[in-house]
């Protein structure tokens, strides 16, 4: 991994028009950057944005305002031509493996139509030694080319997902939620194979969970979305050790930990009310109508987006200068 940016978003905005003046400000106003070769793991409930701002980051959603970079050049100034060959740069894995894969493609159709689209093999042939290489490098073999994807189990099917993500040789890889619909016992192997094609293929991944747990084995560094918002960024031992947004202090606290005496006698944090919709936010700091901390100020202003530790950023009036001299926040919550 180094220290070059492969991808920048830049104030990044997507409402949705729901008729009627109401917007449903789905991301606002976020901002951060993935380096080549790390994994950068984007988490929060359910709908928080962050799916949202991966498929406005490929170019699946028109960004409503703000700047997505990749390798310098601006995606929604694109023209088609190029946005073509940037597309092969980047790739997505979706969600769900059964609605992803169409039913009436074998496998080998499924991988090769990215191919096909984008005219990369001159012959059949090597097409196909292609299809059968990737399929050998997700863990399945040549013999599954021609089966159809209900034939398979949920893991399987993610494992053709990823084999046709790789098959115009990206440099980065979306990853949208990619084990939130496998079995437990299937996650962990789906991302050591994650892990083990970076590692050889020097590839660069935004991996988007809401599983915590997970999400630390994976990525180098760690966003925190809460209702279309960015509320902490840092390394991911940092997040872990010592989160310092009361949301993120109350993610980490609902992580079990297996060791039964450590899981009774440790505090957990139960937010109190109902997440906010999106269509009529929160005034202020979006966090406040659920957070333990709220003061006067959370409901009149915005917290600003600042580095309270070396690479750990966080937006919270409790870490503002002129608040914490009357109101410093402890740490809840510390997971190792």
């Amino acid at each position: 991994m180094t220290e070059e940016k492969l991808l920048e978003v830049k104030n990044l905005k997507k409402y949705f028009d729901l008729g009627k003046g109401r917007l449903l400000k789905a991301v606002n106003d976020v901002t951060f950057h993935v380096n080549k070769g790390e994994t950068f793991g984007l988490v929060g409930e359910s709908g928080c944005g962050k799916s949202t701002i991966g498929r406005t980051i490929i170019g699946l959603y028109n960004k409503t305002e703000g700047d997505v970079l990749f390798n310098g050049n601006n995606v929604h100034a694109l023209h088609e031509k190029d946005l073509m060959k940037l597309r092969q740069k980047m790739q997505m894995i979706f969600q769900d493996p059964y609605a992803s894969l169409n039913p009436r493609s074998t496998v080998r159709e499924v991988i090769t139509e990215p191919m096909e689209v984008h005219k990369l093999y001159k012959s059949k042939k090597e097409q196909n030694e292609r299809v059968y290489e990737l399929l050998e490098e997700v863990g399945l073999n040549r013999d599954h080319a021609n089966r159809y994807p209900h034939e398979f189990s949920g893991g399987q099917r993610q494992r053709i997902g990823i084999a046709r993500a790789l098959a115009l040789n990206p440099d980065f890889i979306i990853a949208d939620e990619p084990i939130s619909a496998l079995d437990v016992s299937v996650q962990a192997q789906v991302v050591n194979l994650l892990k083990e094609l970076q590692e050889e293929k020097g590839l660069t991944f935004l991996f988007i969970a809401h599983d915590l747990s997970m999400v630390k084995q994976i990525s180098d560094r760690i966003g925190v979305m809460y209702l279309g918002n960015m509320v902490e960024l840092t390394v991911s031992n940092s997040l872990y050790s010592n989160p310092l947004h009361p949301y993120t202090q109350a993610l980490l606290s609902a992580i079990p930990i297996p060791d039964p005496d450590i899981e009774e006698s440790r505090e957990r944090i139960i937010l109190q009310g109902e997440l906010p919709s999106p269509i009529n936010p929160p005034s202020g700091c979006v966090f406040r109508t659920r957070c333990p901390f709220a003061m006067d100020i959370c409901s009149k202003e915005k917290p600003d987006w600042q580095e309270v530790e070396n690479n750990h950023f966080v937006a919270c009036h409790l870490y503002n200068e002129n608040v914490k001299k009357q109101h410093k926040p402890e740490p809840i919550v510390h997971i190792r």
